[in-house]
């Protein structure tokens, strides 16, 4: 996969629009990961009021592509839009919104609605281009306030968080960081021009800047980029000190959780109800519930709640400063970071340990690429066997334990990496580099393959057949229907993982995708969608697989089902699973645990993937991944019992990390989404600060 982030039509749509300008043209430039032009938006003023924009985006062998024509209102807000196109995995995007009379209406694929009570509001296109935030940005100024209504629902809140003034060839200008909330689950930040009363000009938007990975920027004025990065990066750095001061408070002194029943990760057993003792960041006593103590500074009655140890998600690539806390509502202490720009995720775990940041403990896997048109430019791109080592080196001196091998890695060079590697002590995994097979990567000495695409296409194939195109994801969804799992070249396969010992990481969840269907909620967030914010509610039905008719759809459901059921077959098998997401952070772990119970494992053998045998494959056993004393107090305290109905995971009342006591229902407030707990235990403290 494609490593997550914010799903980019959503970040888009979200993030960008076009102002109320004069006749001509406007152009963006897309660059991603130090420079490479990824894309371009070009905005068209006509003198009849009508704007039109061409949009497109090509990263790792996919993306959008938009048409995109609309009409404003006096008050800045739409009249009429219409955008056409295909998504990032090539469904149709076809969307309209137009008013009549006093009715705002308007139809997606996904949706239709209408209201009589819209007139003012700006509609938030699902499948749109960057372009409606500049209509914000522009409408907030015409009226002279800081905030808008939204439709179908909501309100857009924006502020100025900084202001920079950039050159371009002699020619300079101020413009100003903005942070808008209403959106989604935290601030979008984009940067925008300041009107001009000279001219009449109204702001718009100058930049949008995902710090580490994408830089859209007016045409002409791309050497700013790095400048706007750095102070947008301080920007955030500022608001998230301030988010995990409030939420992430260290408890001094002695902390006691009574009557708590301990899950055995390793025994896979519940226990009887405890007292866990915590002082500072380490568990110092388990002794039966009601036992006396000496004192202590924090009190929390469990309540004969589940005591758990904290999750692992094993393949994160949007660990951020923004969603740390979705990780930490739902019970994930530690992530694996299985992508991210070197420079960024260093400085984000220096931030961690600093306690600046609202966020779990990270495990770093470094990313290593080969060169090409297709290339992901996290981590190092390499062209050659020295280059590879010189990056290999690289993450040793630094400390991570694992590499990821990427889609466009060279396959002359593979064996001799991985070697390379494992001298260094690292482990390898990664995706199937490109003309190879999964066997292949297993031949070569790799000790985890990660997703379940890279391991049906090790059946289906050829030496020309390109992965690093859309093919990796339609062949396994059009084919895996009919894969023989008794079949002599399956079960070879099985038996070749077992034997090498390779672990597999295969994030279902993040692949529910390829058989959801225009307007049908996404079963990987079926469980949680009205949980979510207005915006987030409305992606989770929009598709991005083209599923042409009935017929598609059930053999692309078949697939999937299928996939699902080969985790249950390596399970049984005794090869290791590990709970990845490469999605959003947080839910879709718990979909991915429901969904390894749905294959056959025991709700018990679930947890264990998500605790002890994570922390094993990360190499982090001797201090977490269980509840003893003096491992590490990473404790989530869980309503009802996963134990046997793995769906109460989700029920998360509140967890203990880094010397820190978490409340899900206050960081799922901040976030916009609405808490899984009725009620969290009460903790009396006389040591909070």
């Amino acid at each position: 996969m494609k490593p997550a982030r914010m799903p980019l039509a959503l970040a888009f749509a979200v993030l960008f629009a076009s102002a109320a300008q004069a006749a001509g043209t406007l152009r963006y430039v897309i660059l991603v990961d130090g420079g490479k032009q990824a894309g371009e938006q070009v905005v068209e003023q006509g003198d009849d009021g009508r704007t039109t924009v061409k949009f497109v985006f090509k990263d790792n062998g996919r993306g959008p592509e938009l048409s995109e024509e609309f009409r404003l209102a006096p008050d800045g807000s739409f009249a009429d839009y219409k955008v056409t196109g295909t998504t990032t995995f090539g469904a149709a995007v076809d969307e309209r919104f137009w008013r009549e009379g006093r009715q705002s209406k308007w139809k997606s694929t996904s949706e239709q609605g209408q209201t009589d009570a819209g007139e003012g509001a700006l509609y938030i296109p699902l499948g749109g281009t960057p372009q409606a935030s500049s209509v914000a940005i522009a409408a907030m100024a015409r009226r002279g306030v800081s905030e808008l209504p939204l439709l179908p629902g909501g309100t857009l809140h924006q502020r100025v968080v900084r202001e920079i003034e950039v050159e371009s060839d002699g020619a300079k200008q101020t413009v100003q960081l903005l942070a808008q909330t209403g959106l989604g689950m935290s601030p979008q930040f984009v940067w925008a021009t300041k009107a001009d009363a000279a001219t009449k000009a109204e702001p718009r938007v100058f930049s949008f800047i995902v710090p580490g990975y994408l830089v859209a920027i007016e045409e002409g004025w791309e050497r700013n980029g790095e400048a706007l990065t750095q102070a947008q990066v301080e920007a955030e750095g500022s608001m998230v000190k301030d988010l995990a001061k409030r939420l992430f408070a260290p408890a001094k002194g002695l902390t006691v959780i009574r009557n708590a029943r301990v899950f055995d990760s390793v025994k896979g057993a519940l226990g009887e109800p405890s007292d866990v003792y915590v002082l500072r960041d380490r568990i110092t006593a388990i002794v039966p519930a009601g036992s006396p103590d000496a004192g202590v500074d924090n009190e929390i009655d469990a309540g004969g709640r589940v005591l758990l140890p904290g999750l692992f998600d094993m393949h994160g690539h949007e660990f951020g400063r923004w969603n740390g806390g979705l990780h930490l509502a739902a019970g994930v202490t530690t992530v694996r970071d299985m992508g991210n720009d070197n420079k960024s995720l260093q400085g984000l775990i220096d931030e961690n340990l600093r306690g600046e940041l609202l966020g779990p403990r990270i495990v770093t896997a470094g990313f290593l690429e080969g060169e090409s048109e297709f290339s992901a430019r996290n981590g190092f791109v390499i062209k050659n066997f020295d280059e590879a080592k010189h990056a290999i080196d690289w993450y040793h001196q630094h400390g991570y334990p694992q590499l990821k091998i990427y889609n466009s890695f060279p396959k002359a060079i593979l064996k001799d990496t991985v070697a390379y590697a494992h001298s260094r002590g690292m482990r390898v995994s990664g995706h199937v580099p490109a003309f190879l097979r999964a066997q292949d990567a297993v031949d070569a000495g790799f000790d985890e393959l990660q997703h379940i695409n890279q391991l049906m296409l090790n059946f289906f194939v050829t030496p020309t057949t390109d992965t690093r195109t859309l093919e990796r994801f339609r062949l396994p969804a059009e084919m895996t229907a009919g894969l023989d799992f008794d079949s002599r070249p399956v079960q070879d396969f099985i038996a070749s993982l077992k034997k090498n010992d390779v672990a597999v990481d295969p994030t279902l969840a993040t692949f529910d995708y390829i058989r959801q269907r225009p307007g049908e909620v996404s079963k990987a967030f079926a469980a949680v969608v009205d949980h979510l914010p207005l915006s987030l509610q409305r992606q989770a039905r929009v598709a991005e697989m083209d599923i042409p008719d009935d017929a598609t759809a059930a053999r692309y459901n078949r697939s999937y089902e299928k996939m699902v059921e080969f985790v249950g077959r390596l399970h049984q098998a005794g090869i290791t699973v590990l709970p990845g997401t490469d999605s959003i952070a947080g839910f879709t772990l718990h979909r991915e645990l429901e969904l390894y119970v749905k294959a056959g494992m025991t709700p018990i053998e679930a947890l264990q993937s998500a605790t002890s045998v994570a922390a094993n494959v990360a190499r982090v056993d001797a201090d977490r991944g269980r509840i003893e004393p003096g491992l590490l107090a990473d404790l989530v305290l869980v309503d009802g019992d996963p134990t046997k109905d793995i769906a109460a995971i989700r029920k998360v009342a509140l967890v203990l990390t880094q010397g820190r006591i978490v409340s899900p229902g206050a960081v799922y407030s901040e976030l916009g989404v609405k808490p899984f707990v009725d009620s969290e235990p009460v903790v009396k403290s006389t040591s909070i600060e």
